[in-house]
């Protein structure tokens, strides 16, 4: 049974009713029209997936029906119908955006499959609309979940920031989400439907990181077997993510200013200067200006950087956003492990209201992904949280008839877990939903030996 709704525009009651009559034996809902006047008021009633018009019609003619047509619904299709064809009146109509031109007589067999193909590219937009409304959706600002003022606060900033070019700095804690937010201002920007490239600065040595930054050219040293393009020139048009620019070394930010100001680079080993259409989003978890004032970090690259800085808060700032996020990371790795599991306990989310997440949004992520592993479905109880968040009372502690401020509840945390794990720093970093990096500078921070 074939689905669409078709209207039929012929001042010819014979073609008229023929055209009709084949097209609802077919399956279609088919309404008729008289003349142009008559279904131009049809289209302004109601919405049809293909119009069929003759061209030649009083006092409105088939070519006002196709413009009118694609006005209301600029995914509608029109097939032009004609016993007068003419070359300038055929490309007349397909400027006007006319599926197809059908000189009189045609043969209903033909007609019959052009309606089919008509429709099937009408429903094949719709589908693609309604994927691209949904992508838009997912990867719009309802990625930053959360509603504690705070991150409204970071939205209304986020929407603002994202039509514009400008570099954004991002700063924050280690798993506060730094990355999610930069990739929020790519998707909201002009630039989303090119590539959102993230390296972490941190993670390569200079001469690795200048590898995956600028590429290189064909032998420029040992093993070089071939050209490559880096991330800059590779998400040309696009957004590239630097992730930890605080620890970029300072030769590489000397680089890299050149390319944020001349806008265009050379390869490693190469010659020829390479112009680029990009945006930088960087993002950190230090404190750039003390940096700056300590020589690790040049100043005229941070102002580069620095048009506009938005902060993340840290989950312990947001506690009304620790369940809503909870519940969103159930679903997610519910729905991975195929499990049906819906809710969180009363005590478990207790015990998740309470604590301070020192590895902040990531490690949220983690204890609900080990929750989601160990339980067999249904809900999350304390039984599936961490032995650390079921052992620690993590509520208000109070230390020499004082509350205690959270540096000192995480510094006890952090000692905490270290001692439960030998210090054996790997395991601890992995608890606490940190890498090893960020752990080696709050037990530096701390004193912690």
């Amino acid at each position: 049974m074939n689905s669409g709704r078709i209207l039929i525009a012929d001042d010819e009651r014979i073609a008229r009713e023929n055209l009709d009559y084949v097209l609802r034996k077919e399956g279609y809902e088919t309404v008729v029209a008289p003349n142009g006047a008559a279904a131009i008021a049809e289209l302004e009633r109601a919405e049809f997936d293909l119009v069929l018009t003759d061209l030649r019609m009083q006092p409105v003619d088939g070519m006002q029906v196709l413009q009118r047509s694609r006005e209301l619904y600029p995914q509608i299709e029109v097939i032009v119908i004609t016993g007068f064809a003419t070359i300038s009146s055929a490309v007349e109509a397909m400027r006007s955006g006319a599926y197809f031109y059908i000189p009189k007589p045609y043969k209903l067999d033909d007609v019959k499959v052009l309606v089919r193909q008509a429709l099937e590219k009408r429903a094949l937009r719709k589908e693609v609309s309604e994927l691209r409304k949904q992508l838009e959706d997912k990867s719009g600002a309802s990625l930053l979940i959360g509603s504690s003022p705070g991150m409204e606060a970071l939205k209304k900033l986020v929407e603002q920031v994202a039509p514009s070019d400008s570099s954004v700095l991002i700063l924050g804690e280690t798993g506060t989400g730094k990355e999610l937010v930069a990739r929020t201002i790519h998707n909201l920007s002009s630039r989303s439907s090119e590539r959102f490239l993230a390296v972490n600065c941190g993670a390569f040595s200079e001469e690795l990181l200048a590898n995956e930054l600028f590429g290189h050219e064909r032998e420029a040293f040992t093993g070089a077997r071939g050209v490559k393009k880096g991330l800059l020139e590779a998400a040309r048009g696009g957004t590239v993510f630097l992730d930890e620019i605080g620890d970029m070394p300072l030769s590489m930010q000397v680089k890299l200013l050149r390319v944020l100001q001349e806008r265009c680079m050379m390869r490693v080993g190469g010659t020829d200067e390479i112009a680029i259409d990009i945006r930088v989003i960087a993002a950190t978890n230090r404190n750039l200006m003390q940096a700056v004032e300590q020589g690790s970090f040049r100043q005229d690259f941070y102002y580069r950087l620095n048009v506009i800085t938005l902060n993340v808060p840290r989950l312990a700032d947001r506690k009304d956003d620790i369940l809503p996020l909870a519940h969103s990371f159930l679903q997610k790795f519910a729905k991975a492990q195929g499990k049906t599991i819906e809710t969180i306990s009363d005590d478990a989310a207790g015990i998740l209201l309470s604590y301070e997440y020192p590895g902040n949004v990531r490690e949220l992520e983690n204890i609900i992904e080990r929750a989601v592993t160990l339980s067999n479905g249904g809900s999350i109880g304390t039984n599936h949280l961490p032995p650390d968040l079921q052992q620690l009372s993590i509520r208000v502690t109070r230390r020499n008839n004082r509350f205690m401020t959270l540096d000192e509840n995480e510094l006890e945390y952090i000692t905490w877990v270290l001692g439960q794990v030998n210090y054996n720093r790997t395991k601890a970093a992995e608890i606490l939903g940190i890498d090893r990096v960020s752990l080696w500078r709050k037990m530096k921070r701390y004193n912690i030996e």
